[in-house]
């Protein structure tokens, strides 16, 4: 039967779960647009690097 040895204290404990927290997604600028997008992702307007990657949408 497993028995514990040494009980963990809060102070223990939380310093173990202290980087278990959310971190913020790194956010960059559009340069051909300013606007704000996640980092190594298409923008809201479909521009990746400066460069359109996706067609316009026409409606």
């Amino acid at each position: 039967m497993a028995v514990q040895q040494d009980r963990t204290t809060p102070s223990r404990r939380g310093m173990r779960r202290s980087h278990d927290r959310l971190k913020n997604p790194a956010l960059s600028e559009e340069p051909t647009t300013g606007e704000t997008h996640r980092r190594h992702h298409v923008s809201p307007e479909g521009y990746y690097r400066g460069k359109r990657v996706l067609p316009e949408k026409t409606q």
